[in-house]
């Protein structure tokens, strides 16, 4: 069974067929996948894991539930331990997300199929996709479409896999932040002029847990100097669109009012995350037909 650990192991035609099977599933084609499998979350979500559990049951597969806070791991079981006695009881796959940055490294041996929810400032493959399922749904196509990404890139799991990914696809990708941000990117600080030739604004969140972002900016400040504020939305492409991963500061990435306003396409990235992770579920357990 294939594991989805990064957008870097995927050629286009793979993201093309998970982008297709997606549709298919959002159109109300229906697959019924046999087995059991558990959602390992060391880190707080709300998308992610409800996505997944809601594309589990769709499919009709049996969820394990699992706590940390109830598990071996408080014991001093290792990662790979509770991945191998999954595999020993029968599961069939583990959805994962871990602060650790690359913590599949350790998974090696492993015959359990392993789908990455978000490993640290590392990857995050299945929003890079819904991402990039969402802007196929709105242009057609990825080729040859500009794609800003504004915010914390350096410690972004979504900047760098949708940068990867984009890129790959014939996107041009800028990035927009703070100097301090930048991490190997080449970024600029100027989001103004570049809103007039983009079709993606895609704002990032603010990442407070990973870093002290008070000491670089107030939150006044960052969204007067980096945010998406209505005076930087009417100088948007009449077509282009808004997305962001979301969870969302209000005020802070993102004026308020622009969140649910005709451009967004925000809900509507949380809404094909479902699809896009049946089918990537089927194409973890039962590979491609």
């Amino acid at each position: 069974m294939p594991n989805l650990l990064s957008m870097n192991g995927l050629s286009n035609e793979q993201i093309m067929h998970l982008l297709k099977r997606a549709a298919q599933f959002e159109h109300g084609e229906q697959a019924s996948l046999e087995g059991a499998v558990v959602n390992l979350f060391f880190e707080p979500s709300t998308r992610t894991k409800m996505s997944f559990e809601m594309a589990e049951q769709r499919l009709g597969l049996s969820v394990l539930p699992f706590e940390t806070a109830f598990s071996s791991i408080l014991k001093g079981e290792t990662l790979y331990d509770t991945v191998k006695t999954m595999e020993a009881i029968g599961v069939k796959a583990v959805i994962i997300r871990h602060e650790e940055e690359e913590y599949y490294q350790q998974l090696e041996g492993c015959k359990v199929a392993i789908i990455n929810g978000g490993d640290g400032s590392g990857q995050h493959p299945t929003q890079s996709l819904l991402d990039i399922y969402t802007i196929h749904q709105e242009f057609g196509r990825i080729e040859g479409l500009h794609v800003t990404i504004v915010g914390d890139i350096a410690h972004s799991r979504v900047a760098k896999s949708n940068a990867a990914a984009l890129e790959q696809l014939g996107a041009n990708v800028s990035f927009v932040c703070p100097a301090e941000w930048s991490g190997d990117y080449e970024t600029t600080d100027e989001l103004d002029s570049l809103l007039g030739e983009t079709d993606v604004v895609m704002m990032l969140r603010v990442q407070h847990e990973r870093h002290a972002v008070s000491a670089l900016f107030s939150k006044e400040r960052y969204h007067k100097e980096f945010g998406l504020t209505e005076a930087r939305e009417r100088k948007m492409k009449k077509s282009a669109i808004i997305m962001h991963p979301a969870p969302i500061n209000r005020g802070v990435e993102i004026a308020d009012s622009l969140v649910e306003c005709e451009r967004s396409r925000i809900f509507k990235q949380m809404a094909n995350g479902v699809f896009v992770r049946m089918a990537v579920l089927e194409y973890a357990m039962k590979g491609r037909d």
